[in-house]
């Protein structure tokens, strides 16, 4: 058996629970090696911004940075919508079959929370872990995946151009972020003050980045195995990226908006060079509240409108891109682009153990490398564990430990409601003289 028939029967494993959107099997298979590569850039992506230098010798953002800063982790949180409407069968959830759906996701955030505090030691500056704040983010999602899907998608929009504005209101009244890797001492010292940085505060607010998990969600639901619905992403991908970097740029010179941000420089708490680094290379999940004006900036992690909507097109673009790379029919290119893809997807299909282990090895005497050496090596070792592990084990260590959990929980709630309802027909007929009757003979009588 080839590898990429072993890749795709794994793959194909790993979706067992969700059912299955088209009879197709090879169209389910083309979507998830898509959706596993795209996750591959975003891990990928998300290490460069970690590893390699953020600005020159000029003081600019470097391409990886101009490339990958902020993006790969929007990429990281849209794919999660996806991943959320595909563990919920990629249709909307009807309310009487809601437990085991709740019970799944609710497990999996308390999940991913637990590894990501188990990763508190870490040194913020060298990155800023984001599980944490994931699992606040499926905990919000939750009641998403009871709506039909236009209303996710206002939802979606709600959120990205209403919550910074929200938060732009709040953040003066809200204390100050510590920006440290959140741990279990701080959940059980601090557990409110904990909750509002992971919610509303800290570098990924859970609050703002449902509009991520909201745009997922909706991509998620669409037959994404379907040419012309892989070409409408991509459009309007491409179209929001550049029109929210366009939007930005007009708002900010055009429009003057810059000089409102300098000329109230003086009152916004940054100096000079705080604010020059803030416009060239982001901020640390907010901006500052002395002028709305800060509002029309589209810089990485500033959580603004036009932030949200440009990193939310490009995750849409590259994961439009993915699919439709795996969509080629003829044979001689389809090879070529497994050989270059499907060891990404490998790496993809495994995000929580390897994004784990890349914060693991940053933070230890491993990593004693030049920055591109120290890159090199991680993708290289990441590729060849992941393809390895995939082609013959299936699901990552961490992934299979959340979904037995996840599942395990939906599984328990499930057989606990059939127990509930099976109970409560038996009630039926166990009055004083059900003994006599058989339970056919009491249900006749029942329904008279």
């Amino acid at each position: 058996m080839t590898q990429t028939a072993h890749l795709s029967r794994t793959t194909l494993d790993r979706a067992a629970d969700t059912p299955p959107a088209t009879a197709d099997p090879s169209a389910g298979r083309t979507r998830l090696l898509g959706v596993d590569a795209a996750r591959g850039v975003a891990l990928f992506g998300m290490i460069a911004v970690h590893s390699l230098y953020q600005a020159d010798a000029a003081g600019l953002p470097t391409w990886s940075f101009t490339l990958f800063g902020g993006r790969a982790a929007a990429l990281f949180a849209v794919l999660a919508g996806v991943g959320i409407a595909f563990l919920t069968g990629r249709r909307r959830v009807p309310l009487a079959a809601g437990a085991g759906p709740v019970a799944a996701l609710g497990v999996r955030a308390l999940a991913i929370g637990a590894i990501g505090l188990a990763l508190g030691y870490t040194d913020a500056s060298l990155a800023s872990v984001i599980l944490p704040y994931y699992a606040v983010m499926f905990l919000l999602a939750i009641p998403l995946v009871f709506l039909p899907t236009w209303l996710v998608a206002c939802t979606g929009v709600a959120v990205a151009t209403g919550v910074p504005v929200l938060r732009q209101l709040l953040l003066p009244q809200l204390p100050e972020p510590t920006y440290d890797n959140p741990a279990f001492a701080q959940l059980l010292d601090a557990p409110g003050a904990l909750l509002t940085e992971l919610a509303l505060t800290g570098e990924f607010p859970a609050t703002t980045w449902l509009a991520y998990l909201c745009a997922g969600l909706v991509v998620g639901r669409l037959s994404l195995n379907r040419l012309v619905v892989i070409l409408g992403l991509l459009y309007t991908g491409v179209l929001l990226a550049a029109g929210a970097a366009v939007a930005s740029w007009v708002l900010l010179n055009r429009y003057e908006g810059l000089q409102q941000i300098w000329l109230t420089q003086p009152g916004s708490g940054l100096t000079v060079a705080d604010t020059t680094e803030l416009l060239l290379f982001g901020a640390d999940g907010s901006t500052p509240t002395s002028t709305w004006w800060w509002l029309t900036v589209a810089a990485p992690h500033t959580g603004t409108p036009l932030d949200l909507l440009g990193t939310i097109g490009s995750a849409i673009a590259l994961l439009a891109v993915m699919l439709l790379a795996f969509h080629v029919a003829r044979p001689g290119p389809r090879r070529a682009i497994s050989v270059l893809l499907v060891p990404l997807a490998a790496a993809g299909s495994m995000t929580l153990t390897l994004y784990t282990a890349h914060i693991m090895f940053i933070n230890s005497e491993l990593d004693s490398f030049e920055p591109v050496t120290g890159y090199l090596a991680q993708v290289l070792a990441m590729v060849l564990f992941g393809t390895a592990w995939w082609a013959t084990a299936g699901r990552g260590p961490l992934e299979g430990l959340v979904a037995l959990l996840s599942g395990g929980a939906r599984r328990l709630v499930v057989r606990r409601n059939r127990g509930t309802r099976r109970r409560a027909g038996m009630s039926m007929y166990s009055g004083p003289d059900a003994h006599r009757l058989s339970p056919r003979q009491a249900t006749t009588r029942h329904r008279r």
